[in-house]
């Protein structure tokens, strides 16, 4: 069965302002989520003093870990090739980062262990026995229109699949990002668009609804063309208006036997219309996208991983969107479509 995980991300305002620290954040996964037990964190956002966090603190993540029965589940990481200031990263040093994390990782029970885009095999290559000695498996995340066009920022899939199939591991995989599958607008995100474009919040709000509904009666090319007409404060410019691009789901059949970890992206959870309690992300096609998994017999972790403050951050304190309600909504949303008995029986 797909199980559900929190990528501490999603709570990033939260420890921005002090309200909660790695340990409330933890708390509230094992509280208040109705079941969720993995742990995705940001290396460098979580862990003091990294990359030398002190054993003492490595001691009490494991011992918060095993308190409140979570798992960790993915540590996100980084590659910063121009920290030397005489010469970019070689590979070699690309290579003794990665060892470095991959040991840091080990040391925090973590199981999978997401390295960032562009980075090179060369230097994955030099770490595959040491990922087979601690059982991590390291993945490159396959973010927007990546499967569809062939590219992770710059990297292909094909490319991803031949380097597996070329070195024969079993510790290294495919990420999944749930924007991959965005077919309608975001509304928190045109919001944003139009108060930046001058328009009060009252208004940008009118707006953002008016597109979508015009959205769901003629779809996105009309979209765009309405937009230009009606709105033209915000067409135009370095994006489209509406410049989503949703892939086919059935594309994951493909790399299914690759995938290790999945990113549930979103932005807005609101009511579903005439059924109260019940939320959904209107932009991403969440239920169709677990039928499908479902059906492939994924049985991976799926991270809540909220990014709608982000197109809040132009407001005050009072108009930032409640980070823990949203993630407790999508993981609600997210029980419901694992344990939803229709479309479950695996080819």
């Amino acid at each position: 069965m797909i199980k559900r995980s929190v990528s501490l991300y999603s709570y990033q305002q939260n420890e921005f302002f002090g309200w909660m620290d790695w340990k409330a954040q933890l708390r509230e996964i094992a509280l208040n989520l109705d079941g969720a037990d993995g742990v995705e964190i940001i290396n460098e956002t979580t862990i003091p003093n990294y990359p030398c966090p002190p054993e003492a603190w490595i001691y009490e993540w494991r011992s918060e870990l095993a308190r409140w029965g979570l798992q960790a589940v993915t540590m996100d990481t980084f590659l910063d090739t121009l920290q030397f200031r005489d010469h970019v990263m070689t590979y070699r040093e690309a290579g003794e980062r990665i060892r470095y994390d991959l040991e840091l990782a080990h040391k925090m029970g973590f199981r999978n262990m997401r390295l960032c885009h562009h980075t090179p095999y060369q230097a994955v290559e030099m770490n595959l026995d040491l990922a087979a000695k601690y059982d991590i498996i390291m993945t490159n995340e396959c973010d927007v229109r990546s499967l569809d066009l062939g590219h992770m920022m710059g990297d292909s899939i094909e490319s991803e699949i031949a380097f597996i199939e070329r070195t024969k591991t079993k510790h290294y995989g495919l990420q999944i990002d749930m924007s991959q599958f965005q077919n309608k607008p975001c509304c928190i995100q045109l919001r944003y668009r139009f108060r930046t474009a001058g328009f009060s919040p009252e208004r940008a709000a009118e707006a953002a609804e008016d597109i979508f509904q015009t959205f769901e009666k003629i779809g996105r090319e009309a979209t765009n063309e309405y937009i230009k007409e009606k709105y033209p404060e915000i067409a135009g410019g370095p994006f489209p208006a509406l410049h989503m691009h949703a892939n086919p789901i059935g594309r994951m059949y493909e790399i299914i036997p690759y995938l290790v970890h999945m990113h549930g992206k979103f932005y807005e959870m609101t009511e579903v219309p005439g059924k109260p309690g019940l939320y959904e992300d209107r932009a991403l096609p969440y239920e169709e996208v677990f039928k499908h998994l479902k059906k492939s017999g994924y049985n991976g972790y799926i991270s809540s991983e909220f990014e709608g403050q982000r197109s809040q951050q132009d407001m005050g304190l009072e108009g930032l969107i409640d980070e823990v309600d949203q993630v407790r909504k999508h993981q609600q949303m997210m029980k419901r479509f694992i344990e939803d008995k229709h479309n479950n029986t695996p080819f």
